[in-house]
């Protein structure tokens, strides 16, 4: 009895610690052991790698306008940029003060994983850029899901052409890059993507 306790002890950490685990079973008072040994054997990484970077989120999961919304809930401020990166939404948010934050909300539930603020010096840039735009990331985003999946909204601040850029992806997988506009939120294949 203890030594079946024992395996199933030894088989459950084997199990749940992942990567390379050994552990050794000890039978009863016995000097006998019994080793025993799991290696990662990399059956389960291209699983993994389906759902890491900017995997558009499945039906019924969190889109980008989303995402948008609950950064701005957690920190309010000015939503800059939104890409789905590593397996969660990364929405860069312009705070009061021109202070920088980075939340992290997760794709299928639209929690706050995470925050922080970070180091940045081109807020007086993105103010200007946005100072008479009528179109916020979030309602961007939302234009552009006419084009497929959002999987990235970022604010082109650069030049005469401003705009928020958008990336979406089709169900076949195909990639498009989309520019809205910031007054009429038109929506125009962007002229860099070829």
């Amino acid at each position: 009895m203890k030594r079946n306790i024992v395996i199933a002890v030894v088989t459950a950490a084997a199990l749940v610690g992942g990567g390379t685990a050994t552990a050794l079973a000890v039978a009863g008072d016995d000097d006998d052991t019994t080793s025993v040994t799991r290696t990662d054997d990399d059956r389960d990484d291209a699983r993994d790698d389906d759902r890491d970077g900017a995997a558009a989120p499945a039906a019924g999961k969190v889109t980008a306008a989303e995402a948008i919304a609950a950064a701005l809930d957690h920190t309010p401020g000015t939503a800059v940029s939104a890409e789905l990166d590593d397996g969660s939404w990364e929405i860069e948010v312009l705070a009061e003060g021109d202070t920088w934050h980075t939340v992290r909300i997760a794709p299928d539930s639209g929690k706050v994983l995470g925050a922080q603020q970070d180091d940045e010096d081109d807020a007086a840039e993105v103010r200007a850029a946005l100072k008479n735009a009528k179109v916020t990331a979030e309602q961007a985003a939302r234009t552009a899901e006419s084009k497929g999946t959002v999987v990235s909204v970022d604010l082109d601040d650069d030049g005469d052409d401003r705009g928020w850029e958008t990336e979406t992806r089709a169900s076949g997988g195909d990639e498009r890059e989309w520019k809205v506009d910031l007054k009429s939120a038109t929506v125009t294949a962007d002229r860099d993507d070829d």
